[in-house]
């Protein structure tokens, strides 16, 4: 049985894949900040084998101190799925707030390095694993007010592509995942809880499910390893880039 290492698993596209993961036979090691949440998913799983991890992916020593408390049956990681990112705030560069920056670049970017370097060395050591970065379609195509989000995910494009070379002599594959508009809590926690607000980002379309993307990224691991997908974008129906979106009235 393989393990899956997912960050970001209590809501959204990663609570998803750890629903796909168990379905396709992995064991699941877990992680996030909202433990209450990560327990009901774990019991949702069962008889899925779960661990817990609770630490924030921006904390470097917690990410190793966590991937190294992984008891025996766990340790041995054979897929990292970096999902853990946020989205905060949209206002033009000259209006936009410092925190909120600082936010998302600790999130995207350095939680993405933080658990790569803490599971690295397992994969090194056994010269096999499949790490899959979650980015975005606006890693692709920045967009009005969008500027340090869409930087942060451009980073995470770069990054998966420097990690695929950096990586391919070791045996170890590299994925980039990238969604365009999937109904989450994204847009909750980019306005800063304004669920109206939240809510027009979705309307008059059908936006992505998480389960639609978590689909995907089960059938990129679960590929024998002559084969890799190293880059997907997927989007709805409806979206053509990424704020092309036909929206029907009313």
């Amino acid at each position: 049985m393989k393990t899956a290492l997912i960050t970001g698993a209590s809501s959204g596209i990663g609570r998803a894949t750890a629903v796909a993961l168990a379905r396709a036979g992995f064991r699941l090691v877990l992680t996030g900040r909202r433990r209450e949440r990560l327990q009901e998913l774990a019991a949702a799983l069962a008889p899925a084998p779960v661990h817990l991890l609770v630490f924030d992916v921006r904390d470097r020593e917690a990410a190793v101190a966590a991937v190294l408390s992984l008891p025996a049956e766990f340790r041995e990681i054979d897929v990292l799925v970096n999902n853990a990112g946020n989205a905060h705030g949209l206002a033009p560069i000259q209006d936009g707030d410092p925190q909120d920056w600082d936010l998302m670049l600790d999130s995207n970017v350095r939680g993405l390095l933080n658990v790569t370097h803490a599971v690295l060395p397992v994969m090194r050591e056994r010269r096999s694993g499949f790490i899959v970065n979650i980015g975005s379609i606006a890693g692709h195509e920045a967009y009005a007010n969008g500027n340090v989000y869409c930087a942060s995910k451009a980073a995470v494009a770069s990054l998966s592509k420097g990690m695929r070379l950096d990586l391919i002599s070791l045996g170890i594959r590299v994925a980039e995942v990238n969604p365009g508009a999937v109904e989450t809590e994204f847009s909750q926690v980019r306005f800063k809880g304004d669920e109206e607000r939240a809510a027009k980002v979705y309307q008059g379309f059908e936006p992505l499910r998480p389960e639609d993307v978590a689909e995907v990224i089960e059938f990129i691991v679960t590929r024998p390893p002559h084969v890799t997908i190293s880059e997907v974008t997927v989007l709805a129906g409806a979206q053509a880039a990424a704020t092309t979106i036909v929206r029907q009235p009313g």
